[in-house]
């Protein structure tokens, strides 16, 4: 059985909330319900929660800056050289 939940956001508050729903096509409930639930899940429960802190030394805005940081670590190697059939005349 669902309960109702009354909940006092300022301006700024309503604004993310209402912004963050409608960017996902969800109800402002919805938004709600989901981050209640990835707030109070037990980290057992999730393997990726469970996994955060283990690596020393990473960026401290490595969350803000996921992609940045990957495309700095990323190294491309150039692959090989295509050697087509050369058409005789």
């Amino acid at each position: 059985m669902n309960r109702p939940l009354q909940v006092y956001l300022d301006d700024a508050e309503l604004a993310r909330l209402e912004e963050w729903a409608r960017e996902r096509g969800w109800t402002k409930s919805q938004a709600v319900r989901v981050a209640l639930r990835a707030l109070t899940r037990p980290r057992e429960a999730d393997p990726l929660l469970a996994a955060s802190g283990m690596i020393d030394g990473l960026p401290e805005d490595l969350s803000e800056q996921f992609e940045r940081h990957l495309e700095d670590t990323h190294v491309a190697e150039a692959g090989p050289r295509y050697a087509g059939k050369r058409r005789s005349r």
